[in-house]
């Protein structure tokens, strides 16, 4: 197998925990999608072109609520800013790709898809556009085909937490974050993050304090100098 099919299958392969994980809340938008008036293609344009589970269930809401569409997309884009920062963090990652293959990155870019790429340079191994397509595709193409079957066959999960399956994205997400427990200033950033998120979500309101929580942690980042190698290993 060349390096390049082999690259691609392992991307495929990280996906595996990813399309497990999101299945159900795909099919849930699908199903919430109709409920709230959008016709089954619409549903499944908005999965395919938006493809961002948390915008895609507040564009839901507001719609039903018959908001103004300034305000629709400005929420959208408050919940999706932290995207901003992952494509600037990702962008010296990917300083080989070419243009074109930049931007196909930053469309399939999510938060599963960055925190991969992070733990794989982290291990010295390249970020190539074989794997990282190798683990976007099946992420994007059945989120598209779960938000299709929900919208056709209605809510085949009406109640998540009736199966503890709304554990499953947040568990795995959790699994995100301690796989950078490693690197400098780590517990610091995730707790000014937490407490940013819920300072925000009290005061300024959903969906804002996912950007400013994000935000807390980037500043923090900055104020705290990183640890030398040498620290670390005497930590260690």
């Amino acid at each position: 197998m060349s390096p390049t099919r082999s690259e691609f299958f392992q991307g495929v392969r990280d996906s595996l925990p990813i399309v497990a994980a999101a299945a159900p809340f795909g099919m849930l938008f699908g199903a919430l999608a109709v409920d709230n008036g959008l016709s089954v293609g619409e549903a499944v344009l908005m999965s395919a072109t938006v493809f961002a589970g948390a915008s895609q269930m507040v564009g839901l809401e507001m719609f039903g609520a018959k908001i103004a569409p300034w305000i629709i997309i400005l929420s959208v884009f408050a919940v999706n800013f932290r995207h901003v920062l992952y494509s600037a963090a990702l962008g010296r990652r990917i300083g080989r790709f070419a243009g074109w293959q930049k931007l196909i990155a930053f469309f399939f870019l999510t938060d599963p898809q960055y925190a991969a790429s992070e733990a794989r340079a982290d291990k010295k191994f390249p970020l190539t556009m074989a794997w990282y397509m190798g683990m976007a595709l099946p992420v994007y193409t059945l989120w598209v085909l779960e938000g299709w079957i929900g919208a056709v066959f209605g809510s085949l999960i009406t109640d998540p937490g009736a199966l503890g399956i709304d554990f499953l994205l947040p568990i795995y997400f959790l699994g995100l974050v301690l796989g950078f427990r490693t690197r400098s200033n780590w517990l610091p950033v995730v707790i000014a993050s937490g407490l940013g998120s819920i300072l925000a979500f009290y005061t300024v309101g959903s969906p804002w304090h996912v950007s400013l929580g994000a935000l807390a942690g980037v500043l923090v980042a900055v104020l705290m100098p990183p640890r030398s190698a040498d620290a670390d290993e005497v930590g260690a």
